[in-house]
């Protein structure tokens, strides 16, 4: 058995959900990536998945085992290209880690320019609203918002996104548009978020000069970017979110922009990674695409 062949075979297999997938991207027939994860079960004397006719799944211990293997394949295609002499042309894979909001408001429209420029680099992007353990899941980097508190990674700032304040034309129309943040206390209908932690509400923040107010009475609140602007959509209130996901809103004019003078503090992102894979280079490259490309980006 080639162990590296059936790891990659593997490895393709968990992050592409099937057997097919990884066979079109191995450029192997169906039988021979089946052939090869069932040897290296063998050869483990573990079961990595579980298989039906339909569905296949990954065990405790797979998924285990894939953290390894994942990693170790990486480094081989590296070693690979190096040695061969092409650094200006890196390849291989790329495990990131976004919330679902930004990867697909902002991220994945960007993707295909990066493809074109890196079209030997394979990327699997994981969404969600939890902060993976980048080092434990055989993360090669994340995309975060707020401050970085794990001091261990190496964190690169992207840019800071503002807030907005806005509601629905429908609900302006019914409940009319209001011209203080203090008008909102009471009078209107607000849509926010709770903490996925705790179950607190986070209030409305509105500054101003030297004036700050809260708003904390929401009547409808979410844990997630979407659900919170899909309900502002809906009508059922007024809420604050970051421009760069209700920018299409506004400019479509679903959603209307209001209490403009008032302010609301910025939300930093950054991209993150384990120091130890920042000579990666095709985390490199990946890393200088996103600065370079949101330096650009409205």
């Amino acid at each position: 058995m080639n162990q590296l062949l059936a790891m990659r075979a593997f490895v393709r297999v968990v992050e592409s959900g099937s057997f097919r997938g990884a066979a079109n991207q191995l450029l192997v027939p169906r039988s021979t990536v089946s052939k090869l994860v069932t040897d290296l079960e063998k050869h483990l004397g573990i079961r990595l998945m579980h298989r039906t006719t339909r569905h296949i799944s990954v065990t405790p211990e797979g998924e285990e085992y894939y953290r390894y293997a994942v990693r170790l394949v990486a480094e081989v295609d590296e070693a690979d290209s190096a040695v061969r002499g092409k650094k200006l042309t890196p390849r291989g894979h790329l495990r990131i880690e976004s919330t679902t909001t930004f990867a697909q408001n902002i991220l994945i429209p960007h993707l295909p320019d990066f493809h074109e420029k890196y079209p030997h680099i394979s990327i699997a992007l994981g969404t969600s609203n939890r902060t993976a353990n980048i080092i434990g899941e055989g993360v090669d980097c994340a995309i975060r918002a707020g401050e970085i508190g794990d001091l261990s990674l190496v964190a690169r700032h992207l840019f800071d996104a503002e807030f907005v304040t806005c509601a629905s034309p429908s609900y302006l129309a019914r409940m009319g548009t209001p011209a203080t943040p203090q008008q909102l206390d009471g009078e209107h209908s607000k849509v926010g978020f709770f903490s996925h932690a705790d179950g607190k509400v986070k209030p409305m923040i509105f500054l101003k000069s030297d004036h700050k107010h809260l708003v904390s009475d929401l009547q409808f609140s979410t844990n997630e970017d979407n659900g919170q602007i899909a309900m502002i959509l809906a009508g059922l209130g007024v809420g604050q979110n970051l421009r760069p996901f209700i920018l299409p809103y506004l400019r479509s004019g679903q959603l209307v922009e209001i209490l403009s003078e008032w302010s609301h503090p910025p939300l930093p992102f950054h991209v993150v990674y384990p120091p130890g894979r920042h000579q990666s280079a095709r985390l490199k490259v990946f890393v200088e695409w996103l600065l370079e490309r949101f330096r650009k980006t409205d």
